[in-house]
Order: C-alpha cells, then structure tokens, then sequence
C-alpha cells in the first residue's frame, strides 16, 4: 500500500497538465483515474490484467475514448476548438503479462482556430498481445460521419510489452452539424 501511494503521487505530477480551472477528475472502483483539461487528458489503470478471462486494463482505453470525447465536446461549445494531437499520444503498459498492470495514457490536445479543424468525437481500435481490427471498427464508425467527412486516424501505437491501439477521431454529426 505503501508503494502505490508513492506511485499515485509520482502519476499525477507525471500526468499533471497544470492548474486549469476546466480540469475534470474522474476516479472509479477500477482503480483508474483519468484527469482532463483544455490542454488534454491522462489517465493511469492500476489492476489485474484479466478478470474472469476478460481484459479489464485493456478497458481502460474504451474509459479514456470516453473522457476525451467528453471533453472535447464541452470545450467546442465553450469557443475552445480543438483536436487530438495524435502523434503525441502516449501509452505505457508496466507489468503487462505479470497478471497486474499499471496503463498508463497521455492523450494531447492541439488548438485550433476554426471551429470546422476540430474534432468532438474519440474512439480507438486496439488489441491486448493481437493486431487491432481497424477496418472493422472503421466500417462500424462509418455512420457516424458526415457526408463528405472522414476519420482521422493514428499510426499504429504499441508499447513493449504488447498494447496495440489505432486512436481515431471525426467531427461529432449533432454538436458540428454546421461543418457539414
């Protein structure tokens, strides 16, 4: 117990995109936290891999899809148009194949200065020790664009001990409507 309070404080200076007053926190019983500002949002899984042969930490990126997209959407309707900085994301998976995990997730923000350049909506494709299904979760995302629209995808993503993840974000069809 000792050592994760030592390691909590060492993630949230490690993660820390400074005093905002738009930060958002969220910390659930999964023993994850994900924290959000304008500049964008980390996050720290600290668990079992697997529980009843279901990838709990890999589940953690569908959370993290989640806070992003969320966050995305209230600073475009605040006037603070941005988008994910793809390149920039960074995963780290300490511990994976022990059985106890510590993922870890910084997902960046670039500003932008017309509304049309942002995204609102994230999401990702992604694989525990398995290549990601890309075109299928692009086929499953298809209707949710807007005509003449696409998705904006990462490149390929992996840490060392097996994460895949392709990040992927669009233009949200009702909060960009105008866009079209």
């Amino acid at each position: 117990m000792k050592h994760l309070g030592k390691f909590l404080i060492l993630a949230s200076i490690f993660f820390s995109f400074g005093n905002s007053s738009d930060t958002d926190v969220l910390q659930d019983k999964t023993s994850s936290k994900i924290k959000c500002s304008k500049n964008g949002c980390t996050g720290t899984y600290i668990g079992p891999e697997f529980v009843n042969r279901s990838d709990v930490a890999h589940q953690f990126s569908n959370k993290m899809s989640g806070k992003v997209g969320d966050k995305l959407k209230w600073l475009y309707k605040k006037g603070i148009y941005s988008k994910v900085d793809l390149p920039q994301i960074a995963m780290s998976t300490k511990g994976m194949g022990s059985g106890f995990v510590t993922y870890k997730l910084m997902i960046p923000f670039l500003s932008v200065s017309k509304k049309c350049d942002a995204f609102t909506s994230f999401d990702h494709v992604g694989g525990w020790n398995h290549k990601p299904a890309l075109t299928s979760r692009m086929a499953e995302l298809d209707n949710v664009l807007m005509n003449g629209q696409k998705l904006d995808v990462s490149k390929l993503k992996k840490t060392p001990e097996g994460l895949q993840e392709y990040w992927i974000q669009w233009k949200n069809k009702s909060i960009q409507s105008d866009c079209n």
